[in-house]
Formats: C-alpha cells, structure tokens, sequence
C-alpha cells in the first residue's frame, strides 16, 4: 500500500470530510455496518487500516478487553492517539505500519474489522489468510470496501452532459482486475479494482464462511447532505461479515 495520508495537503483535505469531523455519525455507511458488528465484550479486537481510530474507540466503549489498530500512516496515528487518552480506551494500541506487513499472530484475536482500507491492497487472498490465522476459532471478520461497481471504470466520477448535470455512473472493464488511477480529494490515487467475485472467493478459499453482505444506502437523515441523493443512484461501498 501506498501512504497518501502524510502528505500534507491530502492530509488536510481529508481532515475536513464530514467522516474525519463527525467521526462514525459523519459516514454513510456506519448504521449499516454497526448492525453487522459482533458483541464487542471482553473481545480482542484488530482494525486494518484505523485511521483515525473510530472503530477503535468503539469497540472500546463497546467493551472489548484488547484492541490494536494498525495504519500507515503516521499523521493518522498521531490523530488516532489524541483521541485515544479517554479511560475507554486505554485498552487500545496502535502500531504504525501497513496491514502486509502486520506478523498476524496465530488465534490471537476475537474480532478483525477494516474500513474502506482493503480496496488499496494488491495481494488480498495473502491479507485473508493472515486476518484467518490470526483470528481464533469462531472469529469474526467484518469489512468494508469500495463497491465492484464504483470501481471498474477507474476514475470514480460522473458522466456529465454539456451543462454540468449528472447523466450516468460509467461502468467498463468490469472484470479486468488490477489497479486503476482514481482522483480522490483532488489526487490521484492508485486503488485495486475486484469483482464481486474478486471480493468474496477468495474469502471462501482461506477457509471462512460468509454471514452477511450489504450495500448499503445512505441514512434518511443525510439526504439533505450535497450529493447525497445521487448515492442512491449507484452502490459505493460492500460489507461483507465473515467467521472463522
């Protein structure tokens, strides 16, 4: 994985997302995805790609007994820390490293969750075995990523007509997998785009068992958000809830 978020100016741009600002209330996607949560209690609990360190702090307040998140980046991490000094979560550690190179521990923990982190990953099925490893037996993994549709075309915009009005999501080379050059806060980013099979087969053939999947929409109460009804219009992002 490639870390954009030291840079400076995609660091501060992305600090001001409505997700970075209002934390887990500020993303689409996290009434969706909280429902796919486990019961954090007295759990150890392993988050790919943390960032900031939401998912973190909720699984602390949620009750977890141990939980470790790891990023790339350190301006994330130095976030993640401050928000960290709660009596909640003194139970949480962070290590600044990416999620390939993590030494996944064998039947070390209860719970391993990531956020929209996987999608940079080149070599998924290694980073499925690792997280299966590492979980015991009974565990639960629970992700999300960049849905197969959002992805495929490469640059994640719009078809506009000659007034600036949203005509269509485009959708080609749908099952060439590989990277694709995307523009993300004003940068260009490299992100690996997979089918639905891409995302799921591989879960299969490192032994778990898929419990649940979602695309999920966003909340009523965002609608009002700028662009937030378009997002009705195409799926942005997968869930998926495995177990060990």
């Amino acid at each position: 994985m490639k870390n954009y978020y030291d840079d400076p100016i995609f660091f501060e741009k992305y600090s001001q997302m409505g997700r970075s600002v209002h934390g887990l209330a500020g993303a689409g996607e996290w009434e969706s995805l909280q429902k796919m949560l486990p019961d954090f209690r007295g759990k150890s609990v392993l988050d790919l790609g943390c960032g900031y360190g939401w998912h973190c702090l909720y699984a602390a307040e949620q009750g977890a007994s141990r939980v470790l998140g790891i990023d790339l980046s350190e301006k994330m991490l130095e976030v993640a820390q401050k928000k960290a000094e709660n009596a909640e979560a003194k139970v949480i550690s962070y290590q600044c490293m990416a999620m390939e190179e993590y030494e996944y521990p064998t039947d070390t923990f209860d719970v391993v969750i990531s956020s929209l982190a996987l999608h940079y990953v080149a070599d998924l099925p290694e980073v499925y075995r690792k997280v299966y490893h590492a979980l015991r037996a009974g565990g639960d993994f629970i992700f999300s990523v960049e849905h197969p549709i959002f992805t495929a075309y490469g640059n994640q915009d719009w078809i506009y007509d000659e007034t600036g009005k949203i005509l269509h999501w485009p959708v080609d080379h749908y099952f060439r997998e590989g990277s694709r050059e995307a523009v993300f806060l004003g940068e260009t980013v490299t992100k690996q785009h997979r089918t639905l099979t891409g995302w799921i087969q591989p879960l299969l053939e490192a032994g778990f068992q898929i419990r649940q999947l979602c695309e999920p929409q966003p909340p009523e109460h965002m609608m009002e958000l700028p662009g937030m009804k378009d997002e009705l219009r195409r799926p942005m992002m997968l869930l998926i809830s495995a177990k060990k």
